[in-house]
Order: C-alpha cells, then structure tokens, then sequence
C-alpha cells in the first residue's frame, strides 16, 4: 500500500487532492429527480468563489463563520472556504434545538452565519439585536429576509468573477469547533486544529486502501466529528466519490439508486438492518432460519482461520445466494465496506453483516480526539474489539484489577479509563480553561471518560462510559449501555433505557416497535386492541418482550438483571430532546420525562424502595 507524506494542514490536504484528481467526480446530489455530479475540479473553483466572497463580507484570519445546513455541496464549499482564509467553522445541526444554536452562536462570536433557509435564523431568533456579532447571514436554498440587511443569498457569493488571495494555513490555527452534543450541561465547542484533523486522515491513508471508483452514500451529518473527518476529509482524500443522501427517510432508496461501496454510520443503522433481516427471516420456514444461523456461524470461523469442509462451504454458498445476496441487493449491491463508530457495534450485528459478505470495521474516537483513535482495519482486524491505535497515537490504560469472585481467572483483566496521546488530541474547549485542564493531563493526555482495555494482541476494547455507570444498592457497579444495546437487537425493540442508580435492581423503559408486534400478532393469528396503548398492556405483548428481556440477558450477570419495565409507544428522538443528533441517549432528560413511569416500576417490584429516581451521585 503506498503511503502518502502526512499532510500538514486541511489547505495542503485540498491542494494535493484537487491537483491528482481534478476531472473526477466528487459530489453526487439529488436534483428534481436526478443525480447531478460535481467534479473534484468543479468543486474547487466553487470553493474559490466562497472564499472571494467571505474576504468581501470582511471574514478574516481567527474570526469565526457558523453554519446550520444538512450536508449538502455548498455546506463543503464554505469548510473549504473558510479553512484556506484561517477562519474557524462551527457547524450545528438543523435537527438542533434553536436555544443550543442561539447559545453557540453567541458563544462562538460567529460574524457569518450560514443557513439552510432562512427559517433557521428566525427559528433561533438570532437577530442582530439577540446575536449582535453576526454580521451577515448566508442563506444557501431561496432568500427570505428580505427586510433584513444582514442577508445574502449564497448563489450571490459565488460571483464568477470572484479570487481571493491564495489559501494558506498553518498547521496549528484553529480549523473547525465541534460543539458537543451535551448528553448533559450545556455544550462545549471542541477546538481542533488543522493539524489535530489532518492528522487523522493521513492516518487514514496508512490503515485503508480506498479506490477511486469506491462511493460513500453520505448521511451521517458533516457537523458529526465521524462525518466531517473521515467521510467529508477522508473520503476526498483518496479521490473517491460521495453521494449525498436526501434524507434519513430516503435512505434505503438512495442506497439503491447510487449503489455506494462503502457506508459509514452509527451502529443504530446497523442495529436496525439486522432486526428488520431478522424479522423477515422469522416468516420464513424452519429449516432456512436454521440454515442462515449455520450461516453466519461458519463465515465466522472462516474468518478466524479454520477451513470450510466442501459441504460447509456449499451451505455457505446456498444461504448466500437465497438470503445474503437479497439483503446486499437492497443495499445497493456494491457495498463491500461498513465503518462504524460514535457508539458500541453488537458483536452479533457485525459477524451478521460481515457474513453478508460486507467486511465491518469497527472504530473508536471523541470529537475531542479529531476523532479517530483506533480503528479495525484491512491489516488488523479483530470483530469485538474498536480496533487498534492509529499510527502516532497512543492509548493509555489507568487500570484497575476487574475480577469477581468465583469467576475464571482467564475473565479478570486491568481495566479503567482510556486516556489517548497523539497528535489528534483537541488543542482544548472553546473558552473553557477549566473543563479544559480537567479533561488533558498535565502531559498531554486527553482523558477519554470512558472505560475500557487492551488486549494481548493491542486491540482496544471499550466497555462503558465512566459517566454512564451507576451503583446499585448492593454496591454492585452496572453500565447500562451494554444492556441496552443487547435489548435493541431484538425486532421487537427500537430503544431502550435501563435505569438502576442506588436502587435494588434495575428496570428498564423499552420502546416497542408496534408495527413488529402487530406483524408477529397477524402471523400467529392473534387478535391485539387497536389502541396502542391497550396493545401494549396486553398480557400476551408483556409476554412476548419479558421473553425478549429475558433472551438479551443470557450472559449477563445475575445482579445486572432487568426486573421490571414499561413499554413505551413513542421513541427517544432528537426532537423530543431524549436523544443528542449523534444518536446518544440524553439520559437525564428521559429521567425527567419518565420519573413518574420509573416510581410505579419500583413500587411493583417486591425489593423496590420509594424514592427519588434521579442518581444521588454518579459514584
């Protein structure tokens, strides 16, 4: 594999780029019904319009230019843009809510502000006298606003007798603040460099070898760490192209439609992929679902060295050909890659996938580390694990002996919080020097805040979040994410919330997939209520998930055990403020939400204690 010379800053990265590959195609978007290409060079000379046009609104080197935009060529072109001026970017979400935009905004002093529509702007009130820094609002789909001068259509930046002078940055001026989801507080804005994100995608370069004809179907947000760094960045700079995708509601017809190669996404897609196989796999005869377990069990030991006998390897063959290459054909028919990050991949989900004949590299990273700091590669791979360290990083354990009693030795290992060196790590939190020295060591080290080992042969292997986990009454420590995403491989299951700070047990909220569990009633002839709430009540339905419940903690041990839930028809989404846009449960907001529902679980439950559900601490 040849190995590119590190790049110094996003500006050298750009160059580089557009210089060898400038006729290709880069961008990919759905225009009135078809998909329209962008060219590596085409893009290039729309970023060199936007730059012109920011140096003629009065953007300078250090200011900071916001953006609330779904992805999209010209939410790239202003990246770009604002990288080769020495402006900072400070992307949100449009799924965002309008008070964490008002709030960064502010925070950020932001003197352009980039938006989708500009709905946006009257959404998050950002006036001039609410947001007095803005001087200039950028709306990329339409105008509106007319009353209001700051505005400027961003088809009128992109004078094509603009040049700006030509880009530069050094590789220690700020490139981009991430703000953080804030599962809890108020976000901060993540300050990473050129070189902490250049970084990582020369890193990149030397774990994987992507091919210019390979294609990403773009969903996972740009202003997502994982999306801007390693798709945005990482995909461009190997030449290949992206596809934009419409939608999140859109995805499994643009899957189709462009035929990517490669997918990168958060584990809830996956997680979901596999329930909607296995629920279409529960209609079909005995013998087939036997067939495709085998399967997946034989592609598994393959891969782990052992030889298929003929008659194996015929199995193998004849579950692909009916079962496996169906899936794939609805996926596109050309995926060959599946990169996932920003949480924990069930072990099941990826042997599953990686049986249909879509290899699963499994990663590892925080906003705060670029983000990729360890990742499953073409030359290191190990299912389970988030792979091993980039080159030039290094992960640290602050280990303690995890062990209990009358358990194997072989099980006890050192495990405690992953702190992460390199060049990656964040240069610190936007104006936030104490929760800045308290997340890097006095060396240089960032401290992950979650928890994890090394293996004997250098994977990494991350088993919660530190902030996550709670102690029971007994004293017993549980983190509940696990349990959680062992819930969610059920059909029956779309999320899932288990809760058990300083109580007895632990209980959990599930939300039901109703449409599931009405399909499973027809198969068996059951006649359900047709109020959801009374299906949901049922005693056959409360029969059905506790055999779920029960399924997922095979494995686990006996004090981890759910002893009590409730099922829930509505979803924890971005909107309703239960989730953060990177698809993280924002936990004490469904405490909030729920803290009466969690009061009637423990008074049922026989060693339940009344109480206040909230965690006294954290300890």
């Amino acid at each position: 594999m040849t190995v590119i010379p590190p790049y110094k800053s996003l500006v050298d990265m750009f160059e580089r780029t557009i210089e060898e590959h400038g006729p290709r195609d880069l961008f990919f978007e759905k225009k009135c019904g078809t998909w329209v290409a962008t060219t590596y060079e085409d893009f290039a000379s729309e970023v060199e319009r936007v730059r012109a046009g920011l140096l003629g609104l009065g953007v300078r080197r250090g200011d900071r230019v916001a953006i609330i935009a779904n992805n999209c060529v010209p939410w790239a072109a202003m990246a770009h843009a604002c990288f080769g001026i020495g402006a900072a970017l400070v992307p949100m979400y449009e799924a965002q809510d309008a008070e964490e935009w008002r709030f960064i905004i502010r925070e950020c002093e932001a003197v352009v502000l980039v938006v989708a529509t500009y709905e946006i702007v009257c959404r998050a009130n950002a006036t001039s006298s609410v947001v007095p820094s803005v001087r200039h609002v950028v709306v990329i789909d339409g105008c509106g606003g007319e009353s209001d001068s700051r505005a400027v259509r961003y088809c009128a930046l992109l004078d094509p007798a603009g040049r700006g002078a030509a880009p530069e940055a050094s590789p220690g001026e700020t490139a981009t603040i991430l703000y953080t989801s804030g599962t809890t507080g108020t976000p901060k804005g993540v300050v990473l460099s050129h070189s902490n994100i250049a970084s990582n995608v020369s890193s990149l370069h030397q774990e994987f070898k992507v091919l210019v004809s390979d294609r990403t179907l773009s969903f996972l947000p740009w202003a997502h760490a994982l999306g801007q760094t390693g798709e945005l960045h990482g995909v461009f700079s190997f030449g290949a192209s992206i596809a934009i995708c419409e939608g999140v509601d859109k995805l499994v017809g643009n899957l189709v439609e462009t035929q990517p190669t490669i997918l990168f996404s958060v584990p809830r897609v996956f997680h979901r992929l596999h329930a909607t196989v296995q629920e279409r796999l529960a209609a079909r005869p005995w013998a087939v679902r036997r067939m495709v377990r085998r399967a997946v069990r034989l592609k598994s030991q393959h891969r782990e060295g052992r030889r298929l006998t003929w008659h194996e390897r015929a199995l193998v063959s004849l579950v692909d050909r009916i079962v496996f290459s169906k899936v794939r054909a609805s996926l596109g028919g050309r995926l060959r890659w599946a990169i996932a990050g920003g949480a924990a991949l069930s072990r099941d989900v990826a042997e599953f996938i990686d049986a249909l004949g879509i290899v699963v590299y499994e990663g590892y990273g925080l906003t705060e580390a670029s983000p990729v700091i360890s990742v499953n590669s073409e030359s290191a791979r190990k299912i389970g694990s988030v792979g091993r360290p980039l080159t030039g990083v290094r992960v640290e354990v602050q280990t303690e002996t995890v062990g209990w009693p009358g358990e194997d030795a072989s099980r006890t290992r050192r495990e405690g919080e992953l702190i992460v060196y390199g060049p990656n790590v964040m240069c610190g939190y936007y104006r936030r020097p104490r929760e800045t020295e308290i997340a890097l060591t006095s060396d240089g080290g960032l401290r992950t805040g979650d928890l994890g080992y090394i293996d004997e042969d250098g994977f990494v292997h991350v088993t919660g979040r530190i902030k996550e986990q709670y102690k029971l009454e007994n004293g017993k420590y549980v983190v509940p994410t696990p349990l959680e995403e062992r819930l969610k491989l059920s059909r029956f299951v779309t999320n899932a919330m288990v809760y058990g700070a300083n109580r007895p047990h632990n209980v959990a909220l599930v939300v039901a997939d109703v449409s599931a569990v009405r399909r499973w009633a027809s198969e068996r002839r059951l006649s359900l209520p047709s109020d959801v709430d009374s299906l949901l009540r049922d005693p056959r339905v409360r029969l059905l998930f506790k055999e779920q419940i029960d399924a997922s903690q095979a494995t686990i041990r006996p004090f981890e055990a759910i002893r009590e839930f409730e099922l829930l028809a509505s979803d924890f989404t971005i909107e309703n403020g239960m989730l953060t846009p990177s698809q993280k449960l924002k936990r004490g907001n469904v405490l909030d939400a729920y803290e009466d529902v969690l009061e009637r679980l423990y008074a049922v439950s026989p060693s339940g204690k009344r109480g206040s559900s909230r965690p006294a601490s954290s300890t």
